[in-house]
């Protein structure tokens, strides 16, 4: 497992390509955590990828999750802060300011 995370991306706004992998689920579909995980399925089956290619990301209000098989975009403040949880450990915390369906 890698923890190795780029210094340069601490503090930094970034805009990152996913799949939204959620811990808990409130009606209609929202949630409040969840990793950003590169493809689909990741930390479903075993191993999950490397700390440093996962991002936790945790929210004061609920985001609406269409599918877990669509990818999106979050955008936020990137830290690097080490998360250990209950489906894989994370390198990467994102301040989420926004999701939005992924396009090409």
């Amino acid at each position: 497992m890698s923890f190795a995370a780029v210094e340069a991306l601490d503090g930094q706004r970034v805009r990152l390509g996913g799949y939204i992998l959620p811990f808990d689920y409130f009606s209609g579909g929202r949630v409040t955590r969840f990793l950003l995980v590169p493809y689909v399925g990741a930390c479903i089956h075993v191993p999950p990828p490397p700390p440093n290619q996962l991002v936790y990301v945790e929210t004061s209000e609920p985001v609406q999750v269409d599918g877990l098989w669509d990818p999106v975009f979050a955008e936020g403040v990137l830290r690097i802060q080490r998360q250990d949880t209950d489906l894989a450990s994370v390198a990467y915390t994102l301040e989420l300011d926004s999701i939005t369906p992924y396009r090409p």
